[in-house]
C-alpha cells in the first residue's frame, strides 16, 4: 500500500520502463532537506525528464531555490543546483556530473524560500531507467 513516504530501499519493477522517484515539496519546507527516493545500482538518470514541476510559484521574496542531489554529496546539489522556484513550470537538473548510479543512493533536495513565505508547491521528479536487462 502506498504510503506517500519514501522508501528506504530502491524501487525496480522487473519490466524494461521508465522508473521515477517523486516527492511534493512547499513554501513550509524552507530550510529542510528532504528524501525523495533511493535509486538502484546500475540505473541511468534521464536528465530531461527529471528536475521540479512547480505547480504554485513560490513567493518567499527573492529567494526561493531548490538543489537536488545525492545524499552523499554534502551540499545535495552534484544534480542540480539553484532551480529556480518562482515561476509555475518544469525546471529540469542543470549539474548532473555523471548520469549513471554506481550503488543504491539516495535522493535529497534542499529548499530554500526566503523567510516570510505564503505559497508555494512544487513536485521533484527524478526519472531513471534501471539496469534490469540482464
Amino acid at each position: 500500500m502506498a504510503t506517500g513516504t519514501p522508501g528506504s530501499t530502491a524501487r525496480q519493477l522487473p519490466y524494461q520502463m521508465i522508473h521515477y522517484a517523486r516527492r511534493r515539496i512547499t513554501f513550509a519546507d524552507n530550510g529542510l532537506t528532504v528524501d525523495v527516493g533511493t535509486l538502484p545500482a546500475g540505473a541511468v538518470i534521464l536528465k530531461p525528464l527529471s528536475g521540479v514541476a512547480v505547480h504554485v510559484a513560490f513567493n518567499g521574496g527573492t529567494t526561493n531555490t531548490l538543489d537536488i542531489g545525492p545524499s552523499t554529496d554534502a551540499g545535495t546539489d552534484l544534480w542540480a543546483t539553484i532551480l529556480a522556484l518562482g515561476t509555475i513550470g518544469f525546471i529540469p537538473l542543470d549539474e548532473v556530473v555523471t548520469l549513471l548510479v554506481a550503488a543504491d543512493t539516495k535522493v535529497q533536495a534542499k529548499v530554500v524560500s526566503t523567510a516570510g513565505a505564503s505559497a508555494g508547491v512544487a513536485d521533484i521528479i527524478i526519472a531513471y531507467i534501471p539496469n534490469n536487462d540482464r
